[in-house]
């Protein structure tokens, strides 16, 4: 009970011990015992302010250290507390005012100084906050948390290195401090630096496991390094510590993404924008996983939202501009290309993405723009320049122009090949590897040992030959569903082993295959495919490269189709050679090393032909197509074991989605410019003809090149 003859100041000095002790009841009684006495009383009124703050009640506290403030006005220690709790309630000019009248009485008060670089980065104006945060540490230079602090400022202002030091330096003075692990990964996750992060939120975690944070940034760094599946499990225990954290169901979206897991990345984006409206990344990347399933009105939809709430986000307008594309609606896809460029004029996949779904004509002031560019690419990534170039070898095409066509692919190339590592002695020799093991005394034995379905179609050979047309005839049909370049069956062999368990590379695991692993092999590759199109009679995959795997699939998939699709081997290879392919494309980007590749897949092709049954693999020429749409469409459709129907002749009419290089070109009915497209630059093509065995100066007509009597046919957040 406080004793009524006691002096104000005396039951003030107790109030203030139990406050300190935590005792925050009784030094509440005890405040208002000393403000019953005196009301004017400085230090009642002041902390009974600052009591009022820790319980939640800002407003009274404001109010209460206004008072303190009006009989004590020169109390740094009150200005100080009054600007932290207007900080709490985001009233930051007027904090700001309380730690500069704080410091105006006590330049050295080192904790006014870090709470006003506080506000300060609240407020954005990092190098400010950073000189408040000096001014504290050269007043009391062992303080972690204005270390910290003054790391995420460095870091708000990309100085990462100059971060980790004070992060370091905080973590010298604390080795305890777990936040200061979060953002000493953070910074070095921002260089590169991933397993070294990946390391330092481990330690976080060690000391604090329930850091949510932690559990967060350290599923981003795993993903950063493709450890998909692992990311998952820590986003999903940062989600289990705070399941309403926006960020973390943002970022298990994105591992979820990766995985293919696109229908539970849904579920996440639609949980962080449930918990966060608003939320422009979870918008774009909703639109992004949206768009993978083929659902590109609601991904467009998303993007839309995107850009409302995140305006100057030149990457969300080319998002949208991709959606838009690969469902045939190419003016809004210009214009989304043309609004990203408006916002990142220096970015040069913006050019590449407004190239690929536009015809450049004389006077365009984009192109001028990408001239301009173009002169200071050296400043720009090397992604960049390789993007930039490469629009300005499609435009330069388009204007006729040639030789300036060409040398911008080839420096565009050559950038490229630098960056593939491609080991040509390897790949070739995986083609001659594959004939070897693949013998008619393999076919026979492991014949009809696969799964029976006939919905698959597969459309494959050399990129750039016609895949995309032939599959855009097909999925006019009625009955067909156009799935586009799918992996499938690929990651299917990649999950294969021999017998027991023994491991063996594809393709010498191939004669350990049991009759139930073929089976099964066809059994998962129907299972990611087939989702997509349940009532679907037939369904088209038509990825390229798949003309390693012909034989396995037929193997494995007896009654499936395979329609090789060929063009002239030297506008197959320079339409190659033109285009800057996304994902792992091991050849392209080198002329002679392009030819060669080329006659081994020829060589490889012949002798599918030799050992597949007859019937299974249609031989469909890109020229014959062009030349008599109506004959070939019909050999296409009957192949496959369907009725003919009219609307695969208007295939250009079709609105569905198309990923490939040709997307603008399958919206347009049949023409014949693409045909012979590489004479014009003959004089340029040595080394590629050279490796064909086509004479430069004009000898053998490459259109008769083909090793096995016929010239074989084909086929990118980019």
């Amino acid at each position: 009970m406080v004793q009524q003859d006691r002096s104000p100041d005396r039951i003030f000095e107790e109030a203030f011990a139990l406050h300190e002790a935590g005792r925050l009841l009784e030094a509440e009684q005890s405040y208002h015992a000393v403000l019953k006495i005196d009301p004017d009383h400085p230090g009642a009124l002041h902390y009974l302010g600052v009591l009022r703050a820790q319980q939640g009640r800002l407003d009274e506290a404001i109010t209460l250290l206004g008072l303190a403030l009006a009989q004590n006005p020169d109390s740094a220690e009150a200005h100080n507390d009054a600007g932290s709790v207007l900080h709490a309630r985001k009233r930051h000019q007027e904090a700001i005012a309380c730690f500069e009248r704080a410091l105006s009485i006590d330049p050295d008060y080192a904790e006014a100084h870090y709470n006003r670089g506080t506000v300060l980065q609240a407020l954005g104006r990092h190098q400010t906050a950073i000189q408040s945060y000096e001014a504290a540490l050269t007043i009391e230079p062992d303080l972690p948390a204005v270390r910290y602090n003054l790391g995420t400022a460095l870091h708000a202002l990309s100085r990462y290195q100059e971060a980790i030091a004070q992060y370091e330096k905080a973590l010298a003075i604390e080795p305890g401090y777990a936040r200061a692990y979060v953002a000493l990964g953070d910074a070095l996750q921002a260089l590169g630096r991933h397993e070294e992060a990946i390391a330092h939120y481990r330690r976080a975690l060690g000391i604090e496991p329930e850091l949510a944070a932690a559990q967060n940034r350290l599923g981003n760094a795993l993903q950063a390094l493709g450890r998909h599946d692992e990311a998952v499990v820590h986003h999903e225990k940062a989600l289990a510590i705070n399941p309403g954290d926006a960020e973390a169901h943002n970022n298990v979206a994105l591992a979820l993404q990766a995985l293919n897991r696109h229908r539970e990345a849904i579920a996440h984006l639609e949980k962080a924008l449930t918990v966060r409206p608003g939320f422009a990344a979870a918008h774009n990347n909703l639109g992004v996983t949206l768009q993978a399933l083929n659902r590109h009105d609601e991904a467009v939809a998303q993007y839309e939202k995107a850009v409302v709430s995140g305006p100057r986000q030149a990457s969300r307008y080319a998002n949208m501009g991709l959606a838009l594309q690969e469902i045939g609606r190419l003016d809004e896809a210009c214009r989304a290309f043309a609004k990203a460029i408006e916002l990142a004029p220096r970015t040069g996949r913006f050019y590449r993405n407004l190239a690929d779904c536009k015809r450049f004509t004389a006077g365009d002031p984009v192109l001028a723009a990408m001239e301009e560019l173009a002169r200071d690419r050296a400043s720009l990534p090397e992604e960049g320049q390789r993007q930039l170039l490469f629009a300005l070898g499609k435009a330069f095409a388009d204007l006729d122009q040639h030789e300036r066509s060409f040398a911008y692919l080839l420096e565009g190339n050559a950038l490229k090949r630098q960056q593939t590592g491609y080991d040509e002695a390897q790949v070739l020799g995986e083609f001659e590897r594959i004939r070897a093991v693949f013998g008619p005394e393999l076919m026979d034995q492991r014949r009809g040992f696969g799964h029976p379905s006939p919905v698959p179609v597969f459309i494959l050979g050399m990129p750039r030959s016609g895949t995309t047309l032939v599959e855009q005839i097909l999925a006019s049909h009625p009955k067909v569903f156009g799935a586009g370049e799918l992996l499938d069956f690929e990651r299917a062999v990649a999950g294969l082993s021999g017998q027991d368990d023994t491991p063996a590379p594809f393709p010498e695991l191939v004669p350990l295959l049991s009759a139930e692993q073929l089976r099964q092999l066809g059994v998962r590759y129907l299972e990611g495919v087939t989702p997509g199109a349940p009532a679907a009679a037939r369904i088209t995959d038509k990825m390229p490269l798949n003309f390693l795997f012909a034989g396995l699939i037929h193997l494995a998939l007896p009654n499936a189709r395979i329609i090789h699709t060929s063009r002239d081997p030297v506008d197959t290879c320079f339409s190659c050679f033109s285009t800057l392919f996304t994902g792992n494309h091991r050849v392209a980007y080198e002329l002679g090393e392009l030819g060669r590749y080329y006659r081994a897949y020829e060589r490889l092709m012949g002798h599918w032909r030799s050992v597949l049954p007859n019937g299974v693999m249609l031989e469909v020429r890109y020229e014959d197509v062009v030349a008599d749409l109506d004959r070939q469409a019909r050999r296409i459709v009957a192949h496959c074991g369907l009725e003919w129907e009219d609307a695969c002749l208007s295939f250009y009419e079709t609105r569905r989605p198309v990923r490939t290089a040709s997307v603008a070109q399958v919206r347009q009915p049949i023409y014949r410019s693409s045909v012979g497209r590489w004479q014009p630059y003959r004089h340029l093509l040595r080394p590629l003809l050279e490796a064909l065995g086509v004479d430069p100066a004009g000898g053998a007509d490459s259109g008769q090149l083909g090793l096995h009597g016929l010239a074989s046919l084909e086929s990118e957040k980019s």
